[in-house]
């Protein structure tokens, strides 16, 4: 345990990290790989938190730029957060790591309801915990779920895993000379327009203290090397 510099995480994936190289759904492969990581860092100690996000099944904001109502939209896409989490809940027990789905809308046949100190205590016993459905209300992202979900469990990190090692000034796939900051305050993340996290999100961890680890995910042993402090991605904090 003296190896990690975070002793309890909050890992945000996206829907589409899910997919891998499908165009849509679930790739099995990719999370069994997923699961493989966090049970390993798990079973080493850490308490590990996780909110999915559901985009490879269902995008509220695109059903509400195609003319459906956007509350419905976003309802539709939570139930789609709730199939990624219990397909990722099977893949890490299917590891040998105890796993709980929380939801934030009650289906007491499928998932637990969301209960701040019982998530809590599963984390101490050392069980995984997902949690689906964003925060049961329309209007907010995932993105807003991970950081609320972080500050109400008491998480020493936001992990927010991407498919680049970082937060760039540009985007690192158009331009050769585009630089990657090592860490970053929220100030400058809000003042030069990086697409980090919503809006809401950032805010709201500035607010708490909460740092944000932006790293790959893609690449195999990373979850390991961003808990152990590792140059894998980039940290942004707040400046006393």
């Amino acid at each position: 345990m003296n190896d990690y510099r975070y002793h309890r995480v909050l890992l945000k994936l996206s829907g589409e990290a899910l997919m891998g190289s499908h165009g849509y759904g679930i790739d099995p492969a990719v999370a069994d790989r997923l699961a493989h990581e966090i049970t390993t860092v798990c079973q080493r100690g850490v308490q590990v938190a996780i909110t999915v996000g559901g985009g490879n099944i269902f995008r509220g904001l695109a059903g509400s730029a195609n003319g459906m109502e956007r509350a419905q939209a976003d309802y539709i896409g939570m139930l789609a957060t709730v199939m990624n989490a219990l397909a990722l809940q099977d893949a890490i027990k299917r590891d040998g790591q105890m796993c709980r789905v929380m939801s934030a809308i009650e289906m007491h046949q499928v998932c637990e309801t969301y209960i701040r100190r019982r998530a809590i205590r599963h984390l101490e016993k050392g069980r995984v915990v997902i949690f689906a459905a964003g925060t049961g209300n329309p209007y907010f992202t995932t993105d807003t779920t991970a950081a609320l979900r972080a500050c109400e469990i008491g998480a020493e990190c936001l992990m927010k895993a991407t498919k680049v090692d970082g937060i760039y000034d540009k985007d690192p796939m158009k331009f050769e000379d585009a630089h990657r900051y090592e860490r970053i305050t929220y100030m400058d993340v809000i003042t030069q327009g990086l697409q980090v996290m919503d809006s809401t999100a950032i805010t709201l961890c500035n607010d708490n203290s909460m740092p944000i680890l932006v790293f790959n995910m893609e690449k195999e042993g990373n979850i390991d090397l961003a808990l152990r402090g590792e140059d894998v991605g980039t940290v942004v904090y707040r400046e006393d």
